[in-house]
């Protein structure tokens, strides 16, 4: 009889791991059964939290558990690379936090390892997988707004400074361009596929150098789009596809729920997803589709995609003056 479930573990118990927990309830094809930190007390105490049923003290141990199937990242971000290495190592498949990477070459150290070892690995940039921006996204290519003219994004929190935090510390990847502007990056990307050109830029950094804010514009063919990204104050965090006969606006797009289509100022649509969960779920399906598949690269998180992400956020952060 053929596997109908993969079996997960967290590797990590920062913040964002505990929204992994918690969705991944709602996933049929998944089973959390592990969880993994360089501190045994801090495993315990999340495993407590989230009826996990085993808890590990150090990354080693977690990777070595053969009940394991695949493997969640969600370690800042300078130590993706090392850590997706070692999971698939272990034979393990692989979904990485997003950005899966700090730079373009260790994306690509990771995607080698994948295909030596035969294993799932995708980033895990869970806004692709919202209902809410797949129906933004199919009313964009039906047309229903004309021909697409301006997309404006932002995501922004205030973040109090601290050279140490993981925010900021510039040896973790510090910075509002990794942890926020990564949203506004992704969503233009997938409304405009073309290589990015070149960017304008304005931004300031905190005292240890850490962009705390960015704010850039990427001209296409027949597209104009303005990004920003913030540690220093609170940002609409929504977005605006503006085309020649209509627009969508897209409310907390980077954890979409609803997505409402205006001809001029009278709503013609509106969608709302009925999710259970924060979204995560979404991915983590996705996810053990393929594993259960054994297809190890994605249709929606392609490798190509991954690449893109990066050479985007090479291009912004290589224009920030620090």
């Amino acid at each position: 009889m053929s596997k109908t479930t993969v079996n997960w573990g967290i590797l990590s118990t920062a913040r964002i791991a505990h929204t992994f927990a918690k969705d991944i309830a709602y996933c049929e094809s998944a089973n959390l059964v592990a969880v993994g930190s360089r501190h045994l007390d801090s495993a315990q105490e999340f495993a407590a939290a989230h009826g996990i049923p085993h808890a590990y003290g150090s990354y080693e141990d977690l990777l070595n558990d053969p009940t394991i199937d695949a493997i969640y990242i969600a370690t800042p971000h300078t130590l993706h690379a090392d850590n997706a290495i070692a999971a698939l190592k272990a034979g393990k498949h692989v979904l990485c936090e997003k950005p899966a990477t700090t730079s373009p070459e260790e994306l690509e150290r990771i995607i080698s390892v994948a295909k030596t070892e035969d294993r799932f690995f995708m980033e895990a940039m869970w806004t692709y997988f919202l209902p809410a921006i797949n129906e933004a996204l199919a009313w964009v290519n039906a047309g229903r707004i004309g021909k697409l003219l301006h997309v404006k994004a932002s995501f922004g929190f205030t973040m109090p400074y601290s050279a140490t935090s993981r925010e900021y510390a510039r040896e973790l990847g510090g910075g509002c361009l990794l942890d926020m502007g990564i949203y506004p990056i992704v969503l233009d990307a997938l409304f405009n596929t073309d290589d990015a050109p070149s960017v304008v830029l304005n931004s300031d950094v905190a005292p240890n150098g850490a962009d705390n804010d960015v704010l850039w514009m990427y001209r296409y063919n027949e597209v104009v789009s303005v990004l920003h990204s913030s540690f220093k104050s609170n940002l609409g965090n929504d977005a605006l596809l503006v085309g020649t006969e209509g627009t969508i606006k897209i409310p907390d797009f980077w954890k979409a729920t609803e997505c409402i289509l205006y001809k001029g100022l009278e709503v013609e649509a509106h969608f709302s997803d009925e999710r259970k969960g924060s979204g995560f779920e979404f991915e983590v399906s996705h996810a053990c589709e393929h594993i259960l598949n054994k297809t190890h690269e994605s249709d929606v998180m392609p490798f190509s995609v991954s690449r893109r992400f990066q050479e985007r956020l090479r291009g912004v952060s290589e224009n920030i003056k620090r």
